[in-house]
């Protein structure tokens, strides 16, 4: 109970940190938004670490923070591209479907089949995620071609490469893993920035929505280690990856959005994914 309660916060903290990071995208572009949000997420952390007590992990924890940072960050930039030239209505819900199985695959190789009631509470879950995450109104056919799949298949396989590697790397603690993480996360953003050109300046009007988007990713971040330290790291993964439904029910409360059918149905499904984990 412990690692799904901690999976479902880290839902909540990176549902509301997508939410906080769209308002400051709007404000700033998505690119610079994300490099300020990782700049500013690594101080919070060291911050804590110098507060804390804890012992810094070997170097083989922090490598695997750091390429899981390094891989999310990349895959994260694929999407943002996906995004920018093809279908939302594919490029969301296919990365996000890929990053949810890829840690259920691993864990029921890794550590065994979950049981029935588990496995089935998987598959509600990535339908759920599937129908959160679809844009409305798309009724032409999945697949049209191949090039319109291959960038959110990465960006999906970035997704839970991480989840995968931060379970790894966990095993060093809590906060360490999460500055390795975001050190190689901003490592990434940095070329990036510089080959696109992109404008360094933000307006100070921006700073408050990438501030909370940082705490609130950070703290995404730190819940999910907690779950994967705490239980199966499949099961927090999947957990965690319902993030888009804490996102649309913020843009419908806050923003007026309107929630569509199959988003509705979406989540009342990851309602039931959870009673299922849970039993």
């Amino acid at each position: 109970m412990l690692s799904i309660t901690y999976g479902l916060f880290a839902a909540l903290g990176w549902g509301a940190a997508d939410f906080t990071g769209g308002l400051a995208s709007r404000r700033v572009g998505a690119y610079r938004a994300v490099f300020y949000g990782e700049i500013f997420g690594l101080v919070l952390i060291v911050a804590a670490t110098i507060l804390s007590d804890e012992r810094q992990p070997g170097w083989a924890s922090l490598a695997l923070g750091a390429a899981a940072g390094a891989i999310g960050t990349t895959g994260l930039l694929m999407l943002y591209h996906a995004l920018s030239i093809g279908k939302m209505s594919i490029a969301t819900p296919v990365s996000a479907l890929l990053a949810a199985s890829l840690p259920v695959v691993y864990g029921t190789f890794m550590e065994g089949f979950p049981g029935l009631l588990t496995f089935l509470g998987f598959g509600l879950s990535l339908a759920a995620i599937w129908l959160i995450s679809r844009e409305e109104g798309n009724n032409s056919r999945f697949i049209a071609h191949f090039a319109d799949l291959r960038l959110p298949l990465l960006a999906g396989i970035g997704f839970g490469s991480y989840f995968i590697l931060m379970h790894a790397a966990a095993d060093g603690g809590t906060l360490w893993p999460m500055i390795a993480s975001r050190t190689g996360g901003t490592l990434i953003m940095i070329p990036y920035m510089f080959a696109r050109r992109e404008s360094w300046h933000v307006p100070r009007t921006a700073w408050p929505f990438i501030a909370v988007n940082a705490v609130l990713d950070v703290g995404g971040n730190a819940f999910y280690l907690l779950a994967i330290q705490a239980g199966r790291m499949d099961i927090s993964a999947v957990l965690s990856s319902l993030y888009p439904a804490a996102t649309v029910l913020l843009a419908a409360l806050l923003l007026r959005e309107r929630v569509s059918r199959s988003q509705t149905v979406g989540i009342l499904l990851a309602l039931t994914a959870i009673v299922f984990l849970t039993i």
